[in-house]
């Protein structure tokens, strides 16, 4: 089989290994769909989702990477997987993605959205297209999956489930503004929906993490890198693992009574420390 080694984070072997405090038939039987799947806290929480039993549906932009994860998905105890090479950005995708991972499974219990991306640069210099590309997979595409789901559960009458990744915006993101505006903008569309989609039986709820270790630290700079080693009370970096199992508490029946909620997974980062993607500039260093 295949191992990935990311620059940072685990190999797939170590992430497959991770204690989970669930047991392992929890989504027996259910179907989970999780976007962006090939790499980081996407690939974490499939491959929690299959040690649960569940059926998987991902997708992503990387054919090669999606292949990789699906093979773990298998050896991981799922009992059927199925891949979509696509991007949310474009509605029709989008909407053929839905149909077909209906086709195949006849429901779908949880969808997690967790595609996106962004690069660090300060926000005086983003050009249109960099802007836009950013707002365009982080939010249009989130919304896009969100409601192509509840559009098949409202129709079928059948329960949804949906758990959006987003950020930990409360002080704002330096380095990372369009992130921060798309990821905020997810979350209180969240909010918004849970209350006009609970009728049709669907929670939908977000999950922030803080500084979390993987693959997405290679698109900053060292200096960036750096600040991320103890911008919290706990003076350490989360794992993919910490984001899977907090989505997985969601997901789960313990999440049963909660929607529109914001879970933060970041070492109490929101009440104290500092991180700066980009690098600190000058003018906050003392």
């Amino acid at each position: 089989m295949s191992e990935s080694k990311p620059a940072f984070g685990m190999t797939d072997a170590a992430l497959a290994a991770m204690p989970t405090v669930y047991r392992g038939d929890l989504f027996k039987g259910q179907t989970v769909l999780i976007s962006g799947a090939g790499s980081g806290i996407g690939k974490a929480i499939a491959f929690l989702f299959a040690r649960l039993g569940a059926n998987l549906a991902i997708c992503g932009r990387d054919p090669a990477k999606l292949e990789i994860t699906a093979e773990w998905l298998k050896k991981l105890g799922s009992p059927e997987v199925f891949v979509k090479s696509m991007t949310i950005r474009d509605p029709e995708q989008v909407g053929q993605l839905m149909d077909e991972a209906w086709a195949r499974f006849g429901a779908l219990d949880v969808l997690v959205n967790n595609a996106g991306g962004q690069y660090p640069q300060p926000a005086i210099d983003f050009a249109v297209k960099g802007w836009n590309a950013v707002i365009d997979t982080n939010l249009n595409g989130t919304f896009y999956m969100m409601q192509a789901a509840a559009r098949h559960w409202r129709d079928k009458g059948q329960a949804g489930n949906i758990v959006n990744i987003v950020a930990v915006f409360e002080r704002g993101l330096p380095g990372i503004a369009h992130t921060c505006a798309a990821r905020a903008a997810v979350t209180y569309l969240s909010k918004t929906v849970a209350v006009e989609w609970a009728p049709y039986n669907i929670r939908v709820n977000c999950v922030a993490p803080g500084v979390v270790e993987s693959t997405g630290f290679r698109q900053y700079p060292p200096e960036g890198v750096q600040t991320f080693a103890s911008p919290n009370p706990m003076k350490r970096a989360g794992d993919v693992h910490d984001i899977a199992e907090s989505v997985a508490y969601l997901a789960a029946p313990s999440g049963k009574f909660i929607t529109g909620e914001l879970i933060l997974v970041d070492g109490g980062g929101a009440l104290w420390g500092e991180a700066w993607p980009a690098g600190k500039p000058d003018y906050f260093k003392v």
